[in-house]
């Protein structure tokens, strides 16, 4: 009795079979992951598979912009490709609004910005600018907004002059810390406060300050000294010196205020007042100021003589 074979046991035999007598006969089977790409070809080049009608343009279209692109980033042009595909859809910035610049140029701030006709919003390095921006002497602080479409708005904050500092033969501008700004050119400054020497641009604010409190003083005062960096002298506008104490500088501005009040010391034929010993004040006189003081001392002498002959 023979038993009937079914159709699934006549494939598995026929499939057995196939693959005995190809490997009887030496021919080459495919690894099974390759077998269903390998018939995915075999439609695609036997017409079994229908390609569409653009296709290939968009195959090469695709082909060309990934070449370009690359070659983009290869040759470190993403920037101007960015820049003038903005400018192109309008992008391009047209506007440049400046606030807050007392002392520093417009130019010099769109110089620092770098645009040109066709540098685009989109592309702009808002913090790039900035930074270059603040490398500007006067500018002590910086705020950049890009407002689309095409304006850019640059908003500064400058610093402050407070006085002018001589550090040996040059004159420079600085701040209230005694951060120079940018050498004196011209008069525009010249009424400001003169401190001179080492520390004095430093030091100077508070030292002004204290100076500030004895009025009758501080009117008449042309320049703060600052003598190897521990005391002060203050030179007047006349020429008078007065050497100040490293310590109680407030007792010695007082007395020096008591003696220009009740005896107008500043406006005596003096070359300075030395108020460093706390016991006594010591007074350099003019050359005038000493022949005037040999005749007072001389006339003094004869009016003492004579009076003793009288007697």
């Amino acid at each position: 009795m023979h038993a009937l074979k079914t159709r699934s046991d006549r494939s598995d035999h026929d499939a057995m079979m196939s693959r005995t007598s190809l490997s009887h006969s030496g021919a080459f089977v495919l690894p099974r992951f390759l077998r269903k790409p390998f018939r995915i070809a075999s439609r695609l080049f036997g017409g079994g598979v229908n390609i569409p009608r653009y296709a290939g343009t968009l195959g090469l279209v695709s082909f060309l912009g990934a070449t370009g692109i690359y070659g983009m980033i290869v040759g470190d042009h993403t920037h101007t490709v960015v820049k003038a595909t903005a400018s192109t859809f309008g992008f391009a910035i047209e506007r440049v609004s400046v606030a807050g610049n007392n002392e520093t140029s417009e130019i010099d701030i769109l110089e620092k910005l770098g645009l040109d006709g066709e540098t685009s919003l989109i592309g702009f390095n808002a913090d790039e600018a900035r930074l270059a921006i603040e490398t500007l002497p006067w500018v002590a602080g910086v705020e950049i907004r890009k407002v689309y479409p095409g304006s850019v708005v640059v908003s500064l904050e400058e610093r402050k002059a407070f006085a002018l500092w001589q550090s040996g033969r040059e004159l420079l501008v600085v701040d209230e810390a005694g951060k120079p700004i940018v050498p004196l050119n011209g008069s525009r400054y010249a009424s400001l406060p003169l401190v001179v020497g080492e520390g004095a641009s430093s030091r100077g604010k508070a030292f002004i300050e204290t100076v500030a409190a004895y009025p009758d003083l501080a009117a008449k005062v042309r320049a703060y000294a600052r003598v190897s960096d521990r005391r002060w002298d203050l030179l007047f506008d006349n020429g008078v010196r007065v050497l100040l104490p490293e310590q109680d500088v407030k007792r010695a501005l007082a007395e020096v205020e008591t003696l220009q009040r009740t005896k107008n010391i500043l406006g005596r034929d003096i070359l300075s007042l030395d108020m460093r010993l706390d016991d006594r004040v010591t007074v350099q006189l003019t050359p005038s100021g000493m022949e005037q003081r040999e005749k007072m001392l001389k006339d003094r002498e004869k009016a003492a003589k004579a009076a003793g002959r009288r007697a």
